[in-house]
């Protein structure tokens, strides 16, 4: 997956608008690396990444809320690819996209990503408290059936 941020240049923060290009699923086909043959592959299946929707809920101790913001505001620039935040001075909740091989490296990169950005977005020394990752069909099927975790709309940072 190709992450983008649009406009990025020419707009405010406040402005930004965030956009991600969707992968395939896994599939079989004939896909070769750099200098690798037709009888290297013979058409097996080739596992590629695929889209996870991670929910990352964090709390602590109470900040000032426009330091959370801010923090937070630094997390989604750092890392273009996140949807949505939202927060309270005790509390965050995180909700992004990642491209990952399968569940497991999905969840490991999530649960890194609080604490790999902690100094350098300056966020709150709060912990993990949640986490949840699906993948894309179950994400939309939730969304179709009327439950599970609403559409990251409006994107940005916002409180709850």
């Amino acid at each position: 997956m190709r992450r983008v941020r649009s406009g990025a240049s020419s707009r405010t923060s406040a402005e930004r608008s965030l956009t991600s290009v969707a992968a395939g699923a896994t599939y079989t086909g004939d896909v070769r690396a750099a200098g690798e043959t037709d009888e290297s592959q013979e058409g097996g299946t080739v596992d590629v990444p695929r889209l996870w929707h991670v929910t990352l809920s964090v709390s602590g101790g109470e900040a000032p809320l426009k330091e959370v913001r801010r923090g937070l505001e630094q997390l989604a620039h750092d890392h273009p690819f996140l949807l949505t935040s939202r927060y309270a001075p005790d509390h965050a909740e995180i909700r992004y996209w990642e491209e990952a091989r399968d569940l497991h490296d999905a969840a490991a990169v999530a649960l890194r990503l609080w604490g790999e950005h902690r100094q350098s977005a300056q966020l709150p020394p709060w912990e993990i408290v949640g986490l949840e990752v699906i993948d894309r069909d179950t994400y939309h099927h939730r969304i179709a059936e009327g439950y599970g975790p609403l559409p990251a709309t409006p994107v940005g940072v916002h409180p709850f």
